[in-house]
């Protein structure tokens, strides 16, 4: 990610927080703006270029979006191109964490983390699965309504939209990806952190509230667990927030151990 991308981020992101109107519908249209703006280069290219003017950008926008988007989605994308972008793919990102953001924001009393996270370990269990949604020759239409069947109705509202949107546009991204990237945007949009919690054994309750406290101090902001049970741990726990990993689980012990030996 380029310089000119973290900064666009920032005051896209801001945009999102400051403006009024956003609900599951505008998620949608932020979704559906991403993915045309992802099948056609040309359009992402013209809105990513900043030797245009903004004004011309937004004209662009407007000719586009106006009469099919909400004056909120079209305010939000006009923002979002009047950003300078390291690449017109960053552009076609930016606007899909929007969507994300957007759809999380709607959902304040949704578990929406926990929600993709166990869809999540569904993919990871089922390889087919994983290929159907993943496969470039898919029907995008056709992996949004899979998805659909079979959360909808299980999950929230702003989870299912996500879920579905996301895997109708992959854009050369793993499926597992693009799922934990958007678990680690509706946190952040929630002022916290997700840790990934592996254990032999569930954890009980008082362990868990231990657990989050103690990384909530380590990394200065809320911590919520998504537990995975996988007995080859052995015993103690391994813990993964965004790209940090914390082994105290027993096989890690004897792993080291044995390569010690070894020599």
């Amino acid at each position: 990610m380029g310089s000119a991308t973290t900064q666009a981020l920032v005051e896209t992101t801001a945009a999102l927080d400051r403006a009024a109107g956003v609900d599951l519908t505008v998620a949608g249209e932020l979704f559906a703006a991403a993915r045309a703006l992802g099948d056609s280069p040309q359009l992402a290219g013209a809105l990513a270029d900043s030797a245009a003017s903004e004004a011309a950008r937004a004209k662009v926008v407007a000719d586009v979006f106006g009469k099919s988007l909400s004056a909120a989605s079209v305010t939000l994308i006009t923002t979002a191109v009047s950003q300078r972008w390291s690449s017109p793919a960053d552009l076609v990102d930016a606007i899909e964490e929007l969507a994300v953001r957007a759809a999380a924001r709607s959902a304040a009393g949704a578990d929406v983390e926990g929600e993709i996270f166990q869809f999540s370990r569904t993919v990871a269990a089922n390889p087919e699965l994983e290929l159907a949604l993943g496969s470039r020759l898919g029907d995008a239409s056709a992996k949004g309504d899979l998805v659909r069947s079979l959360i909808g109705g299980r999950a929230s509202a702003a989870t299912t939209l996500i879920v579905s949107s996301l895997v109708q546009q992959p854009r050369e991204r793993r499926i597992r990806q693009l799922l934990t990237r958007a678990m680690d945007l509706v946190a952040h949009q929630r002022g916290r952190a997700v840790a990934t919690v592996v254990s032999a054994v569930p954890l009980s309750a008082a362990q868990s509230d231990r657990l989050a406290s103690a990384l909530s101090k380590r990394y200065g902001t809320e911590v919520a667990l998504n537990p995975v049970v996988d007995p080859s741990v052995v015993g103690g726990v391994r813990v993964q927030i965004a790209d940090d990993v914390i082994d105290a689980s027993v096989s890690s012990r004897i792993a080291d151990l044995r390569q010690r030996l070894a020599g």
